[in-house]
């Protein structure tokens, strides 16, 4: 089964799917056919030069650690591209082949007296403060994370809890106070780990009798990241040696900083002991990014790219996609990828595909109750005079345009239509729906009027 190349390829997508977005994932790794795997060389299919290219540009890292701890070291991965002539010829490019750092879950020994300019720290350094972007849903946990980076142990913020909802932002932050406090205290020793590779990490040194080696190991870093610890719960072992990795670290004046999809109150099987540490310092939530602070994400990932995405659809981006950064960023990949892969503009049109395809996006329910406040608030007429038998050219206006737009929106029939717009025969409904299409087809102001109240229907 460890020879089929298929099965091989299926592990390397579940680790590549855990890394990076669903949107940049469905878009640049489920098109990827593999082929063969033979004397270490994996050959997949891709669709086109520019698919290659991405790849090789954005997730070559990614790639290769993932291929090596799948499938082995050493593997290299070779594309096959197939090029769209009369004979449906293939070109095959062989991926770039540098060393990744090496991912293992082997506790690091203090015994081997690593030095700190050769100490491994984990952090990202693209993640910085410089493109962590501020807004009210995160303005508390983004200062108080700079000051920690700023004066690492020196600030009543130690330890810095930070937790939140997935997506929002938490390791991000935690590799922005890493490469922070790298740049300004290169002698100190820092280190980030998710709490899944701390866990694996105490197991294998229980296996291999190692415990001491590990405690001792913690207890020397300077400033200790650690993301998710809700991962600890219900792992009594684990957690009672952490809690004297924390004491030892606390007291030796050490930053500790962590992360949680929930708050320690609300955590489920951790040690009381553990719970009370965890509040010494700050506590801080992570909110879902406001509008405001979407857009900002959005534009600085859109001019990043080298992107030119038009202003409505950055807004219609940022008015439906509201959960998380992933999916903001993951949307702007997968517009970059269909606008070149099938050469056409970012319009609206592709941005709400792209939008549908991606999340759970549900168009706004239009009511009658709706397109009535919008009319009569539009033209500046009382909804009573709407309802009325007034003939007069406004009101009767108005009252043609309500009855098309709830033609346009609701499921009602003619006759429905009709008692709700002063008990009116579905006779006089068809006629008012006709005759503002032919205004709209002729009358360029009358146009103008339908697609502005068509817009805050919308908005």
């Amino acid at each position: 089964m460890k020879s089929d190349y298929r099965f091989l390829w299926n592990n390397c997508l579940n680790v590549i799917r855990d890394n990076i977005p669903e949107p940049a994932f469905n878009t640049w790794f489920l098109p990827i056919v593999p082929l063969k795997y033979q004397d270490h060389v994996f050959t997949v299919q891709v669709p086109s030069q520019f698919f290659y290219e991405y790849l090789e540009d954005k997730y070559l890292d990614l790639i290769q650690q993932t291929l090596y701890r799948e499938i082995g070291e050493g593997t290299i991965l070779n594309y096959r591209i197939l090029v769209e002539t009369e004979s449906n010829t293939a070109v095959e490019l062989r991926g770039e082949s540098k060393p990744p750092k090496k991912v293992t879950a082997k506790v690091p020994s203090p015994f081997d007296r690593v030095e700190t300019s050769e100490f491994d720290s984990q952090i990202n350094s693209k993640y910085t403060f410089h493109n962590f972007f501020e807004g009210e849903s995160n303005r508390l946990a983004r200062t108080a994370a700079e000051a920690v980076a700023n004066n690492p142990a020196k600030t009543a913020f130690n330890p810095l809890f930070v937790h939140g909802h997935s997506g929002v932002g938490k390791t991000h932050l935690c590799h922005a106070i890493g490469s922070k406090v790298e740049a300004l205290f290169p002698e100190k020793k820092v280190l980030y780990l998710s709490a899944h590779l701390f866990k694996v990490q105490f197991t294998d040194a229980r296996r291999f009798n190692t415990i001491n080696d590990f405690i001792n190991f913690y207890q020397s870093i300077d400033v200790l990241i650690i993301d998710d610890i809700h991962e600890l719960s219900g792992l009594e072992k684990t957690q009672n040696t952490f809690f004297h990795i924390f004491n030892h670290l606390h007291q030796n004046n050490k930053q500790l900083v962590m992360t949680s999809d929930c708050a320690p109150m609300d955590m489920q099987g951790m040690e009381e002991r553990l719970l009370t540490r965890f509040r010494w310092g700050l506590t801080s939530k992570l909110e879902r990014p406001d509008k405001e602070l979407r857009k900002k994400i959005l534009q600085n990932k859109i001019l990043s790219d080298g992107l030119s995405i038009p202003a409505n659809v950055i807004e219609f981006i940022a008015e439906h996609v509201t959960e998380n950064v992933r999916d903001l960023e993951g949307i702007v990949v997968s517009l970059m990828a269909h606008s070149i892969i099938n050469n056409r503009e970012i319009d609206m049109n592709l941005a709400r595909r792209m939008v549908e395809q991606s999340i759970k996006f549900e168009r706004k329910r239009i009511t009658v109750q709706k397109i009535q406040d919008t009319v009569s608030e539009f033209f500046n007429i009382k909804k009573e005079l709407i309802q009325s038998s007034s003939r007069k050219r406004e009101i009767v206006q108005a009252r043609q345009v309500t009855m098309y737009f709830i033609k346009k929106h609701t499921e009602l029939s003619l006759s429905q239509i009709g008692v709700q717009v002063g008990n009116r025969n579905h006779a006089t409904v068809l006629h008012a729906c006709n005759t503002v299409k032919n205004f709209y087809e002729v009358d360029k102001g009358f146009r103008s009027d339908i697609e502005e109240i068509e817009k805050i229907l919308n908005s």
